[in-house]
C-alpha cells in the first residue's frame, strides 16, 4: 500500500507538468464552496456557486473532472447503497456520511412536510440538519443535469480511509485529525500552499483538506482508477446515478 502511495505521491507532481487532467476537488463551505485544484500545483478558489468556482478554476486552464462532496443521484425511495456502503467504509466515523434525502422532500417547502414524505418514501424522518443541506444538494443536481462536464460525487472521509489503508478514528474538527489528514495527502504529494487567495480566508482548515482529498480522487477517476461504491452505480430513473467515488 506505501509503496504504491509513494509512486502516486510523484506522479501527482510529474503528471501535472506533463498531460495529467486537470482536475477540481470541491468542498461546501460557510458562504459558498471552496476548490482545490491539482495541476500545475494545488491552487486554491472560493466562490457562492458550483458554477461560478467551476469557472474560475477553468481560467487557469480547463477543468477535465470536477469532484464534489455532495449527493449526486437523489433516490425517489429507500436509501442508496452509495451511502450504505461509504458508512461501512468509514467505520466509527460513519455519521459523517448522512443518508441522502429523497428529491421530493428535498423540494418540500417546510421541514415539517419533508419528514412526512421521508417517513411515506422510506420509513424514516429526516433531519434539520439533512433538510438545511438542501439548498446545496440541489444546486448541484441542477448544474450535473445541465453542463457536459464530468462530475463525480466523493465523500472525503472515504477518500482519507483509502488513503490510509483503514478507517480513521480522529475526527478532523481535532488537531489530531487535521494533522492525520495532512499527512495523509502530503504522502501522495498533496501540500496544499499556504496561500490560497480568498479561499484561504473564509474556508475552515477541514473544508480546505476535504477539497484536496475530493481532487486526489477527481485525478484517480480522471486516471481510471477510482473505484465507485457501489461497484455499478445506481439509477434512480430522473436524472444523475448514484455512487461515490475513491
Amino acid at each position: 500500500m506505501r509503496v504504491g502511495l509513494e509512486v502516486q505521491a510523484v506522479l501527482w507532481g510529474a503528471r501535472a507538468r506533463l498531460v495529467m487532467a486537470r482536475v477540481l476537488g470541491v468542498d461546501a463551505c460557510k458562504g459558498g464552496w471552496v476548490g482545490i485544484s491539482n495541476a500545475p500545483q494545488p491552487r486554491g478558489y472560493f466562490a457562492p456557486t458550483i458554477a461560478e468556482i467551476v469557472e474560475l478554476a477553468d481560467a487557469d486552464g480547463a477543468v477535465d473532472v470536477v469532484g464534489i462532496d455532495i449527493p449526486i443521484g437523489l433516490p425517489v425511495d429507500g436509501v442508496r447503497q452509495a451511502d450504505v456502503l461509504a458508512r461501512a467504509a468509514v467505520g466509527r466515523l460513519s455519521s459523517s456520511v448522512f443518508p441522502t434525502p429523497v428529491r421530493d422532500a428535498l423540494v418540500a417547502a417546510t421541514h415539517a412536510d419533508a419528514v412526512t414524505v421521508s417517513i411515506e418514501r422510506t420509513g424514516k424522518g429526516l433531519s434539520i440538519q439533512s433538510y438545511g443541506l438542501r439548498t446545496r444538494i440541489l444546486e448541484v443536481d441542477a448544474y450535473v443535469r445541465h453542463t457536459a462536464r464530468t462530475v463525480i460525487e466523493v465523500h472525503p472521509e472515504v477518500t482519507f480511509a483509502r488513503l490510509a489503508g483503514r478507517a480513521l478514528s480522529t475526527r478532523k474538527s481535532t488537531w489530531a485529525g487535521i494533522e492525520e489528514r495532512r499527512l495523509l495527502l502530503a504522502r501522495v504529494g498533496i501540500t496544499v500552499p499556504a496561500a490560497i487567495g480568498v479561499a484561504g480566508t473564509r474556508a475552515g482548515v477541514d473544508d480546505v483538506l476535504d477539497a484536496a482529498a475530493v481532487a486526489w480522487t477527481a485525478q484517480r477517476y480522471a486516471e481510471g482508477v477510482a473505484v465507485s461504491l457501489p461497484a455499478t452505480p445506481e439509477d434512480f430513473g430522473d436524472g444523475p446515478t448514484g455512487a461515490i467515488w475513491a
